[in-house]
């Protein structure tokens, strides 16, 4: 079975990084460059981690707009000039080497399935076939558990 990794779409923040400081908070969102911890700070975009002195954008994002109670926002990285990450069959540094909550939804936006896959540093970057139990979600959402 194959499957595809989309990171969120770049031109929807690139216009950001043009902003004032001001400009940035008035839409809830702070301008920060990446310091040097490992690992750095996960763009959603590119789904790779920062490096020292990258510029970065900490702000809100509603990454389910469903009408049901699982509609979700969170606070999310972007970093400066980076690419939407788009591949099948691959699955990034970023996604294999942290503990992630994964949730399954239907074309509905109701949770079908959830697990939490801890991090391992000899994962091979496939999925395993069985990391749901449910049929096969129309839409899956991760975030970082810790």
């Amino acid at each position: 079975m194959s499957f595809r990794i989309q990171g969120l779409a770049a031109e929807h923040f690139d216009h950001l990084f043009a902003l004032s400081d001001e400009e940035l908070a008035r839409k809830g969102a702070v301008r920060r460059l990446a310091d040097d911890r490992k690992p750095g700070y996960p763009c959603r975009v590119s789904l790779m981690d920062s490096r020292p002195g990258d510029e970065l954008l900490l702000l809100n994002f509603e990454h389910l707009p469903v009408a049901s109670p699982y509609r979700m926002r969170f606070a999310i990285y972007v970093r400066k000039g980076d690419r939407t990450y788009d591949r099948i069959n691959e699955v990034p540094e970023q996604l294999r080497t942290r503990t992630l909550a994964v949730r399954a939804f239907d074309a509905n936006g109701w949770c079908t399935d959830a697990t939490l896959r801890v991090q391992s540093r000899n994962c091979s970057g496939r999925p395993t076939p069985s990391i749901f139990t449910s049929t096969l979600p129309h839409r899956v959402a991760m975030q970082r558990a810790c």
